[in-house]
């Protein structure tokens, strides 16, 4: 089956398209995150910079989504060059690469798309110059294809952790706009919704851009699925009331010891839930699980102050100059998860054995 054959196959899942490749004009298309749910405008462009941009700006955001765009980025990159030989195409790629890996410290797929990309140009290396540039774009949508699916089989195993009558609470965006199109997190909820399972889910609005209240309402909203609105700090009194049985968030970077970098905020919500006795749950593929065993590894970004100062970078909420502290993530330790749900099944504790058997394929 060919990629073309292969998306095909896949294509009744994508109800929401968030990115995708245009190969009738050889350009990259993406909805801007940005702008939902009052607008639904599409981007396109055949610059690569314009790419990184897009990643930088959140108008393309969610780890996997962050991957997959990139190694779009690349595709770009080698379509439309100036290079005269097969070395000044690398140079080139090389220094595509760079600026792209500059854009979000923290998403590990990000760093895990562009190595695969490289890796396959090394590859072609000796075959020429058009295999080179053929060859970055035929891994692109590998990577993208192989999101999709993974994120289907992500939902099916996770699935069997939602029962009937669950009301599920989740933290930031990790559906169809986190990836290329199906989801991690919300995608688990998707797929038990699919199965015709009876559930509910609290979403938080995930200040300081509200990914929850714009992007997680609209996906939710586009399903049917019953949903609640809640503020951040509603999560400690949502568990405690026994309005949520159990929680499921997604990754932007997962270590062999289990440590999580996710959404800020994430690590009180695994509290709460640990502190109530409802099980924790991160759905993530495995091109978000970094081989290391080292919490420090983990880079955390920090962004704009004035995300936190000014409602979407518009609508002041506090004076004019206020010192701030806007870290995008935060680190959730393993003895607060239940497991972590990949394609590949759910690793459960000790993580540095299931997590490494994982991404090992055993």
């Amino acid at each position: 089956m060919n990629l073309e054959q292969e998306l095909g196959r896949l294509r009744e899942y994508l109800r929401i398209k968030p990115l995708y490749w245009d190969q009738d004009r050889g350009e990259f298309v993406w909805l801007d995150t940005r702008l939902i749910p009052f607008e639904e405008v599409y981007r396109r462009t055949r610059d690569y910079s314009r790419v990184a941009k897009a990643i930088r700006d959140m108008e393309i955001r969610g780890a996997p989504a962050i991957g997959v765009a990139a190694a779009f980025g690349m595709a770009l990159a080698a379509l439309y060059n100036n290079a005269g030989d097969e070395e000044e195409l690398i140079a080139h790629l090389e220094k595509a690469r760079r600026e792209l890996a500059s854009t979000r410290p923290t998403a590990f797929n990000l760093f895990w798309a562009l190595d695969r990309v490289m890796a396959r140009v090394e590859s072609e290396r000796s075959r020429g110059f058009d295999k080179i540039v053929d060859g970055v774009l035929d891994e692109a949508l590998r990577i993208y294809i192989e999101d999709i699916k993974n994120n289907i089989m992500i939902g099916r195993h996770g699935s069997k952790l939602i029962e009937e009558n669950d009301t599920i609470l989740t933290h930031c965006n990790t559906g169809a706009l986190a990836t290329a199109g199906f989801g991690t997190a919300l995608g688990v909820i998707r797929y038990a919704w699919y199965e015709g399972k009876n559930i509910r889910v609290i979403t938080t609005e995930t200040r300081p851009v509200l990914q929850g209240a714009r992007l997680n309402v609209w996906e939710l909203k586009k399903e049917g699925i019953p949903f609640k609105l809640i503020v951040d700090s509603a999560v400690g009194i949502v568990f405690r009331q026994n309005l949520a049985n159990k929680a499921i968030v997604g990754a932007d970077r997962i270590i062999l010891t289990g440590h999580v970098a996710n959404k800020i905020g994430t690590y009180v919500v695994a509290l709460s839930a640990w502190h109530n006795n409802k099980p924790f749950y991160v759905a993530a593929p495995t091109s978000t699980i970094q081989p290391v065993n080292d919490p420090s590894a983990i880079v955390i970004e920090e962004r704009s102050h004035d995300e936190i100062r000014k409602i979407m970078g518009k609508y002041p909420l506090t004076l004019d100059g206020v010192d701030a502290y806007n870290p995008a993530f935060d680190v959730t330790p393993p003895e607060l998860i239940s497991g972590i749900i990949t394609e590949r099944g759910v690793a459960e504790k000790p993580f540095k054995e299931t997590l490494t058997a994982i991404i090992n394929h055993r």
